[in-house]
């Protein structure tokens, strides 16, 4: 499709007899990717794909109207990259390791050192940016392997697993960052197993399994009404179940709450009347919605 910033057409890549990606393809728009698989589905193979780092066996991918395996040069001025592993020098600063990167982006050193500080500010690393990367936590690594990714000012950065290995509040922290990015004009593709992150952060994701597309897709768009009614009534949910039955809506306990099949609006009006005639409380009422759990699920299930 004409004006798609990622395009990945039919792409194949195999190590000898093993098939890392199968006939692969996916059009997306600029904004919050999210590439979600299991280990061994062939996210990294992806990855050192949109680099250029490795050719593919047949098919492409163009990003923002350049296709890679014609220029991978001239795509890789304008991406980032955040590596799964530990890979920044632990021996020097911050500041020096993220301004020498600015300066092999092209940046004088005088405003690559300035770039360098303002980024580090932004990923919440100013106060430390003069300490060894050594003496870091794993959170403090993360950020500055976030950003040494953008601080050439990338189009688009890839990130591989960016909250590996972080507690629950520096996984939000770095969730938040990597929502932040958007406003700045950089579009990401953020690698995870973590389905709860890209709900969290993401506004389109690829699924992969088995180096086979799964589903790609805007993430709201997968993420549809499952046709249940979720009921918080207190601990009394026998009788509304009994009660409901009776006229013939399947109603279930699941987790002390109450699931009714959602036929509609004609199914809230029954279900309320129902609560209002036997008196009682109703603390929550929601359309049950899939999660990106149950997306993956299914349409793997039928892919298979």
């Amino acid at each position: 499709m004409a004006g798609d910033f990622l395009r990945i057409e039919r792409l194949t890549k195999r190590y000898g007899p093993t098939v890392a990606l199968d006939d692969l393809s996916a059009s997306l728009q600029p904004g919050l990717i999210g590439l979600v698989g299991a280990n061994g589905a062939g996210k990294t193979t992806l990855f050192r794909l949109l680099l250029g780092l490795t050719k593919a066996t047949s098919g492409h991918v163009e990003i923002d109207g350049t296709d890679v395996a014609l220029d991978p040069i001239a795509v890789r001025r304008r991406l980032g990259y955040m590596p799964e592993h530990d890979c920044l020098p632990l021996d020097q600063s911050a500041a020096d390791v993220v301004s020498t990167f600015a300066e092999l982006g092209g940046l004088p050193a005088r405003v690559a050192r300035q770039r360098a500080s303002d980024v580090l500010d932004l990923v919440g690393l100013d106060e430390a940016r003069f300490r060894a990367i050594g003496t870091f936590s794993t959170g403090m690594r993360q950020r500055a392997k976030l950003a040494q990714a953008i601080v050439g000012d990338p189009v688009l950065v890839l990130l591989d697993e960016p909250t590996a290995g972080l507690d629950p509040g520096g996984r939000e922290e770095m969730l938040d960052l990597v929502s932040r990015l958007a406003t700045f004009g950089i579009s990401v593709v953020m690698s995870t197993h973590l389905l709860d992150d890209v709900a969290r952060v993401c506004d389109q994701v690829v699924m992969i399994d088995a180096g086979r597309l799964v589903v790609a897709g805007p993430t709201a768009a997968l993420l549809a009404r499952t046709g249940r009614l979720v009921l918080d009534v207190g601990p009394d949910t026998s009788t509304l179940i009994a009660a409901l039955g009776a006229r013939g809506l399947g109603a279930r306990e699941v987790d002390h709450l109450v699931e009714v099949d959602d036929d509609g609006d004609a199914t809230v009006d029954q279900v309320l009347e129902v609560i209002v005639g036997l008196s009682l409380p109703l603390y929550r009422l929601a359309s049950g919605a899939s999660s990106l759990d149950d997306v993956f699920l299914d349409h793997a299930a039928a892919a298979r």
